[in-house]
């Protein structure tokens, strides 16, 4: 038997830093990973009202258009003092550059006193008989009053995760993978669909 969980997984993304992180992550269960982006698979319209639904509609369509199974993640993140904004438009507040994105969020919080914010990620792999499962991820922490640091993507820059000094993009990516929102829910399905497997 295969010592990997799959063959090939198509990760429903266009992101080349998601990409890396859930290949980096999986490699030691997959045998090859490749990305929606890379097939030259168009993204669907995201009409989903929650993270879950939204990452059902990416992977769906991923698993149908290759015909193998696919994985998809929608995440965000979720500011306490707005709401839970930017929430499931994180990616739509970052359509102009996310660095536009990263100085909406330091306008709309101001001086707030409250910066708690979370990352939450859903994980949905689909199969392209139809079979869907879910797993989900979170990590807690607080807005910084400025972006630092280099690595990661998106919001990585301005996220405090508890317990750190550091953002989310002043550690290597090696640590982040270890307690990020997308690193847990990844935790979570090597430990449903893999580890349950060797017992």
């Amino acid at each position: 038997m295969s010592q990997f969980l799959f063959d090939r997984i198509v990760v429903a993304t266009h992101n080349a830093g998601k990409l890396r992180e859930f290949a980096e992550l999986l490699k030691p269960f997959v045998k090859e990973i490749v990305s929606a982006g890379q097939l030259g698979l168009p993204s669907p319209e995201e009409t989903g009202t929650t993270f879950a639904e939204n990452a059902r509609i990416k992977a769906m369509a991923a698993a149908k258009a290759s015909g193998s199974v696919a994985l998809a993640d929608d995440s965000g993140l979720c500011i306490d003092a707005l709401g839970g904004q930017p929430g499931i438009f994180s990616a739509r507040w970052a359509a102009d550059g996310i660095d536009k994105a990263m100085q909406r969020v330091q306008a709309e919080l101001g001086n707030a006193k409250d910066r708690s914010a979370h990352f939450s990620c859903v994980l949905t792999l689909c199969w392209p008989d139809g079979r869907v499962e879910f797993v989900e991820g979170r990590v807690d922490g607080t807005i910084a009053p400025a972006p630092r640091g280099i690595h990661g993507h998106g919001y990585d820059p301005v996220f405090i995760p508890d317990g750190y000094d550091l953002t989310f993009a002043e550690m290597p990516e090696e640590k982040k993978n270890k307690i990020s929102h997308r690193g847990r829910a990844t935790q979570a399905l090597i430990e449903r669909f893999f580890v349950q497997r060797e017992k």
